[in-house]
């Protein structure tokens, strides 16, 4: 120990009541890969988004947090009905009530016409001018509402939600990268091809 530190320390020493100059460290340093940290941010905004708006889904944070993740690595409705053991008319409805819109969802109307006339109309008025099935122009109405709710206010869940898991993708990336360069880094110039 130098004099300087010796100095500081003697001063740490008369003005604290324990002898211990150094604090051990409880939390983990950094967020990479921190178990649970992208799954509980992810339920976090859900939350949210249950606090604001009113959900039809009967599914719990759990369940819509697979409907998240799954969305987001483009997988179909019917996968997720798989995974989750549910109707795929229940991924729908979640995935309305969460603000995540496939550009397919509507089928083959067109959103802005379904739009105008549900103005003027009702849905089987709107079918029957359409020459459609009233089912297919409840679902445009769905997706039409949906996209009222993110616009409201102004995508900010779904961006949420992008966040997150771009961040975990990059985390998991880096730390890989980091493991890689590293392993390299030790192992560079070292017999590593050995039988036993």
């Amino acid at each position: 120990m130098d004099e300087k530190t010796e100095h500081l320390r003697d001063i740490f020493m008369d003005v604290a009541d324990d002898e211990t100059v150094t604090e051990s460290q409880s939390e983990q340093r950094g967020s990479l890969l921190r178990a649970g940290s992208v799954n509980e941010r992810l339920e976090g905004t859900i939350g949210k988004m249950r606090e604001r708006f009113d959900f039809d889904t009967e599914l719990d944070d759990h369940a819509l947090r697979v409907v998240v993740r799954r969305f987001y690595d483009g997988e179909s409705d019917d996968g997720i009905a798989t995974v989750l053991r549910i109707p795929v008319e229940a991924v729908f409805e979640a995935r309305m009530d969460l603000h995540l819109v496939r550009e397919d969802d509507a089928g083959d109307v067109d959103l802005s016409t379904v739009r105008r006339l549900l103005d003027d109309a009702t849905t089987e008025g709107v079918a029957a001018r359409l020459d459609v099935d009233p089912g297919t122009v409840s679902r445009a109405r769905e997706v039409i509402a949906a996209e009222n709710r993110a616009q409201r206010v102004s995508q900010r869940f779904r961006t949420e939600f992008e966040e997150i898991l771009t961040d975990a993708d990059i985390a998991v990336r880096l730390t890989a990268d980091t493991r890689e360069d590293g392993l390299d880094e030790a192992t560079e110039g070292m017999e590593v091809d050995v039988d036993f």
